[in-house]
């Protein structure tokens, strides 16, 4: 394939997911396939993925989400880049963080996990951290509220319209990653919230 990239959306499969801070890269995702004119299907990584391309001559984008639960991402995720012959370099994961706040995202490559089981489990089935990531800020819990619970409940109706526009973002930063490179991409980005 050569000049393909793996963007994968992490999250949880199910209607009562589907909603939930966990699913932001999902929800991001789902605006990239828009742009990109594209449809999910189901796909034998027990995985849905959508393909196309962003313009004419443009590099091509395999979009995908696991069928299986956010803790073991990796299986799938290395299953796409063995199927579509994606280098790790070429691997995008958009995936939610609490150590962000809410209207903000941050890109980077390789790195740590954070504690988030996602990553983990993708590094870990990969065999290298070395992919690239668009960190989606959901923000800390309020008060003492445990983050596992936190991630699984849906965004308030008070967030809904900075929701859509970090989503945008969220797709503009996956964009950027694939005809930018990550330096011009984390200047875009870094610093900038989406008010």
């Amino acid at each position: 394939m050569g000049d393909a990239w793996l963007i994968v959306g992490l999250g949880n499969p199910g209607a009562k997911y589907e909603a939930t801070r966990h699913n932001v890269g999902q929800m991001a995702l789902d605006v990239l396939a828009d742009r990109i004119g594209a449809k999910f299907t189901a796909h034998k990584t027990n995985s849905r993925v959508a393909e196309g391309f962003l313009r004419p001559g443009g590099p091509k984008m395999v979009l995908a989400k696991s069928n299986g639960y956010m803790n073991t991402s990796g299986g799938p995720v290395s299953a796409l880049a063995k199927y579509f012959d994606v280098p790790a370099e070429r691997i995008i994961v958009l995936h939610d963080e609490l150590d962000l706040p809410f209207d903000s995202l941050k890109v980077k490559q390789g790195g740590g996990h954070g504690g988030h089981n996602g990553l983990r489990d993708i590094a870990k089935a990969l065999g290298t951290p070395d992919f690239l990531r668009v960190r989606i800020g959901i923000g800390r819990p309020p008060g003492q509220q445990d983050p596992a619970d936190f991630v699984l409940k849906p965004f308030a109706s008070a967030e809904k319209d900075t929701l859509a526009v970090l989503l945008e973002d969220a797709a503009d930063a996956s964009e950027a990653l694939t005809t930018d490179g990550l330096l011009a991409t984390q200047q875009r980005f870094h610093g900038r919230a989406t008010r």
